[in-house]
């Protein structure tokens, strides 16, 4: 999750176990996180932005290492410079 939005709206990026050639994913192995996991290595995507309401979410796979949100983050904002 990016952002606790007011409402019932959560920002989301995608997260898939997908390969692809977009030079913004970010990898995203089971050591990248604090708690939980993925059944398999992952790419976070920053290009892949997108709103949810949060009572769609059924379950959460765990919580990611700071240091890989901050490395999203910085990711976005080269994106929108």
């Amino acid at each position: 999750m990016l952002a606790d939005l007011p409402g019932d709206d959560i920002l989301l990026c995608q997260i898939t176990s997908q390969k692809n050639n977009d030079q913004f994913s970010v990898p995203l192995t089971n050591v990248g996180f604090t708690s939980g996991s993925l059944p398999s290595d992952s790419f976070i995507r920053p290009t892949r932005i997108f709103t949810a309401d949060k009572n769609i979410i059924v379950t959460k796979a765990g919580t990611i290492k700071t240091a890989i949100v901050n490395t999203v983050s910085l990711k976005i904002i080269e994106l929108i410079k």
